[in-house]
């Protein structure tokens, strides 16, 4: 009996890790995307909100992604192109009010420094359900149907608690590496106070380059979401560019096709998600509030 259950569990673990690989991609999306939402805290905040976006993100899974993905996946699986479609609009959306905002132009946000920690965690753990709907529906497009269904549950289960942990654990640690080298540098005497002092002197351009790094890949993941499921429903001009570019760059070798391919993503992405901007502060005005662009506003990522 004992070594019958190993096995089940050992092939629900072996099936979990390779059906994760492929997500792989999103996940470091995921992990660039979140530290921007403790921009501004108190240091001691930083990983209690954390923790609130890491429970918030299993509720994402276990009561809202994996039930619906296996419902739809038996019943509708044709409604599925369109959700990801939604979610890849609303990442189009998000990454593009971003981009403006680099421009000193900030529409519809508040200041990062103003932002309570219920908004900041409402709109992580938001952002959240789109990437990781992705990361579970890819997931399960590549286990195999011969599990069955207790089987792919089990899978699905592994998958969402290993990506949640290493998403989240990685935003954990990038966000107390400057407290940690703070630490080190008030210890004068010791060895490590000089690499302590270059930790913290180092951390504002690395939140800078990760917050310009999570725009982009929200811009990537939504333009490449909406391209490909696009394809799905019909309209395969938009999934037949993706492919075409990367069968044009593919000589040059897979990291030069896959580079190509995710640039066509992300300029999509910003396009329609501009497009998107453009709507909202249309609807805005018609119903009689006003746009709030300002200018000389924050650099993107004025954190720490």
């Amino acid at each position: 009996m004992s070594v019958g259950l190993l096995a089940v569990v050992d092939d629900i673990l072996s099936a979990a890790l390779k059906a994760s690989s492929k997500a792989a991609g999103v996940v470091i999306d995921d992990a660039a995307v979140t530290p921007q939402y403790v921009a501004g805290l108190r240091p001691a905040r930083e990983l209690p909100v954390i923790g609130w976006i890491t429970v918030g993100s299993l509720v994402n899974k276990f009561v809202i992604i994996i039930p619906i993905a296996l419902l739809l996946t038996a019943f509708a699986p044709g409604v599925l192109p369109y959700l990801l479609i939604a979610g890849g609009t609303y990442l189009c959306f998000e990454g593009a009010e971003k981009v403006l905002e680099w421009f000193g132009m900030h529409h519809g946000h508040e200041k990062e420094s103003a932002r309570n920690e219920k908004q900041l965690i409402f709109g992580a753990v938001r952002t959240d359900l789109i990437l990781s709907t992705e990361i579970m529906l890819i997931s399960l497009a590549g286990l195999d149907a011969g599990m069955g269904i207790w089987g792919t549950v089990a899978a699905l289960a592994v998958i969402a608690l290993l990506m949640t942990g290493v998403v989240y654990g990685a935003v954990a640690l990038l966000v107390k590496i400057d407290d940690v080298g703070a630490a080190l540098a008030e210890n004068e005497g010791s060895r490590w106070s000089g690499f302590g002092d270059s930790l913290v002197r180092a951390m504002p351009g690395v939140f800078r380059t990760i917050s310009v790094i999570g725009t982009i890949a929200m811009l990537w993941v939504g333009g490449h979401l909406l391209l490909a499921n696009l394809g799905e429903v019909g309209l395969v001009f938009f999934s037949d560019l993706l492919h075409g570019v990367h069968h044009a760059l593919e000589p040059a070798g897979a990291v030069v096709a896959w580079a190509g391919e995710t640039v066509v993503s992300a300029l999509a992405g910003l396009a329609w998600g501009l497009v998107i901007v453009a709507v909202v502060l249309l609807i805005g005005r018609m119903i009689g509030k006003r746009p709030s662009f300002t200018e000389g506003g924050e650099s993107p990522a004025q954190v720490h």
